[in-house]
């Protein structure tokens, strides 16, 4: 099966978590089949849109691995929406309205009112225009022709077209609102596939005849479950986390693609190393109709098991110098982000603070530093100098390691002290005891 998708966003602001969710599903669609995966920039609100939000986009979806096989803007294809709007004019598919967003809004008070569904009135044939007042335009729906198409993921969708309003496709100005120029542009773009959110049913309903009027096949449409934040809707706390956010929180871009890849299916969230792991295992009929949840802390969790499971040169252009594959091997397992390298260079090759320790300790530790000066360096010392302490002190269990891994790393926990021991090396081993020794 050929598939072609799109992400269309608009340049009004950066890309938040369901942006990317949205873009991601849509690539994963296209490479599981083989297809291709489109860009095309929503600029035509020329007041909105921002350069800066342009590049921004690109920005994001290259760190995240979403390459795009073309790019479009709609900017650059008035002619084409040009030529389509005057077919429909010609046909009769749209026509001029004149009304006032304040006559809209009051007519549509007057029909709730009623008891009414607020949908708009056309005109009479005939009714005269009002002069010096530039028209805004709608498109005629068929209230003869039902609506109704197979939802990927909703299933049987049927809508009846008198129930809505002909939308508005052109401004008075001349520019144009969402719903015409994207079906221009995916009839002229090929796309076979639209995936996205369900607060755009009715709009596909709407563009299904829309289709239907400019001769083409409408495409396949699959509508996914909004993502939310764990206390409900999207709040901006979560649905400003934009890429931007994520990268400083030191999320890895693959850990987050695991994540939004499984939200909202009945498949298990498990961390991936590659976009084809993922695509492979992309299945629309897995998705659920309940709101899909996005939480910080299990983006968090996904990102600390691929971490831990990366090979060195998964990481190895991003990693501070210093850490070469036998660092990675010994740090991998006990980091949350790969900011946390730096703070163990200094642990393996740097100096850190001798901790407080209690009397008992102190006098331990001195112990420890007489038994690692005493021992040969270059066969399993950590084995040795526990086996030397054991015997002097009696010690055994936490009284015996936390006060050793304390002195050594500064830190209560951390990777296997055996391999930690060999790579800090006998002067910094006895160094660092007897710093600790001496309070």
């Amino acid at each position: 099966m050929s598939v072609t998708t799109r992400f269309a966003p608009s340049p009004t602001g950066r890309l938040h978590v369901g942006n990317i969710r949205t873009a991601l599903h849509n690539y994963l669609l296209a490479k599981k089949h083989g297809g291709r995966f489109l860009l095309r920039i929503d600029d035509t609100d020329a007041e909105r849109s921002r350069e800066e939000h342009v590049a921004a986009i690109l920005a994001d979806l290259d760190w995240l691995g979403l390459v795009p096989d073309a790019v479009y803007r709609q900017s650059e294809r008035f002619a084409l929406y040009e030529d389509a709007f005057a077919r429909l004019k010609e046909a009769g598919r749209v026509y001029a309205c004149y009304e006032t967003p304040q006559e809209l809004e009051l007519r549509r008070k007057v029909l709730l009112g009623r008891g009414l569904p607020p949908v708009y009135e056309r005109k009479p044939e005939g009714t005269p225009a009002p002069k010096g007042v530039a028209p805004h335009w709608r498109f005629r729906l068929d209230h003869d022709a039902p609506i109704h198409f197979t939802d990927l993921i909703r299933g049987a969708q049927q809508f009846d077209p008198e129930l809505l309003s002909d939308p508005v496709v052109r401004r008075a100005d001349g520019s144009w609102l969402y719903l015409l120029p994207s079906v221009i542009d995916d009839i002229a773009m090929g796309v076979t596939h639209v995936l996205r959110g369900e607060d755009h049913v009715t709009n596909s309903a709407i563009q299904w005849q829309m289709f239907a009027a400019l001769g083409a096949e409408p495409p396949a449409f699959a509508h996914e479950a909004l993502l939310v934040a764990p206390e409900g809707k999207l709040s901006k706390r979560f649905g400003s986390s934009g890429v931007d956010a994520l990268r400083a929180a030191g999320i890895e871009p693959m850990a987050l693609n695991s994540l939004l890849a499984r939200l909202g299916t009945s498949q298990p969230v498990e961390p991936r190393a590659t976009l084809d792991e993922l695509a492979g295992g992309f299945d629309l009929a897995s998705f659920g109709r309940a709101p899909a949840h996005f939480d910080l802390v299990e983006a968090e969790q996904v990102n600390r098991k691929l971490l831990h499971q990366l090979p060195f040169d998964a990481v190895a252009d991003r990693v501070p110098p210093g850490i070469g594959a036998p660092e990675w091997a010994l740090l991998a397992g006990n980091i949350d982000h790969l900011g946390e390298l730096d703070a163990w260079l200094a642990v393996l090759d740097g100096d850190i603070a001798a901790p407080a320790m209690d009397l008992e300790d102190r006098q331990f530790l001195r112990e420890a530093a007489d038994a690692a000066d005493g021992i040969d360096w270059s066969a399993q010392p950590w084995a040795q100098l526990v086996a030397a302490l054991k015997a002097s002190s009696g010690r055994s269990g936490k009284a015996l390691f936390r006060p050793l891994r304390l002195a050594l790393t500064g830190r209560d926990n951390g990777p296997e002290m055996a391999p930690l021991v060999a790579r800090i090396g006998r002067e910094r081993v006895l160094a660092r005891l007897r710093a600790a020794a001496s309070g």
